[in-house]
């Protein structure tokens, strides 16, 4: 089942609220704190032993950029859940046995120590759990489109680590090595300026 959930404050969005969907999986993008005990509690499942939960916070620094001290993160917000939908599946395929499946992106400006993503995976056994949730924020940086700008000592810029936007086909790490994930995502590491940012959605779209 797919969650979305959205801002009070934006334009023609329904009141804001977190409730947990009724079934196993969980994605969404909002525009408020992330709820991330909730999101554990949800999770947790009689038939499950296990769950990982990972939540990816702002820091005081990046790749060469010191005094860090905001992140805005900007997405293609019509395409951020059916892609997660769609990565969620690809989990599921992989790892047949895995429980509850969650992730859940905030977008807008957070300050450092604050949450922009969570992801979370119940499975029976441990390593299923620690592989899915692994596979889930890997495959996220590498294909949802979602973008951030970085306050930092030496003014606002976006970030340098975003990568190229690939379908999550196109990801083929073996079953228990989801580092391939990871340097699928680092080999199309490319710098995005401000003025290649609507050239960048523009590629999503086709």
């Amino acid at each position: 089942m797919t969650f979305t959930m959205s801002s009070s404050d934006s334009p023609g969005a329904p009141a804001f609220s977190f409730i947990p969907p009724t079934g196993d999986s969980w994605y969404a993008l909002t525009h408020e704190p992330l709820p991330i005990g909730a999101i554990y509690e949800w999770a947790l499942r009689p038939d499950c032993g296990a769950v990982v939960l990972f939540s990816g916070t702002v820091r005081d620094h990046a790749d060469g950029r010191t005094g860090v001290s905001l992140l805005e993160y900007e997405a293609y917000e019509s395409q951020v859940v059916p892609r997660l939908s769609a990565l969620g599946d690809e989990a599921r395929n992989r790892w047949p046995e895995l429980g509850c499946f969650a992730i859940v992106h905030r977008v807008g400006p957070m300050a450092v120590t604050e949450s922009s993503v969570v992801v979370v995976a119940s499975s029976p056994h441990r390593p299923l759990a620690f592989e899915a949730a692994r596979f889930g924020i890997d495959a996220l940086k590498a294909t949802i489109p979602i973008w951030k700008r970085e306050h930092h000592d030496a003014g606002v810029d976006w970030g340098l680590t975003a990568t190229d936007i690939v379908s999550v086909g196109e990801i083929e790490p073996a079953v228990g090595e989801p580092a391939t994930v990871r340097e699928l995502a680092d080999s199309n590491a490319a710098r995005i300026q401000p003025d290649a940012v609507a050239d960048t959605r523009a590629d999503t779209r086709s």
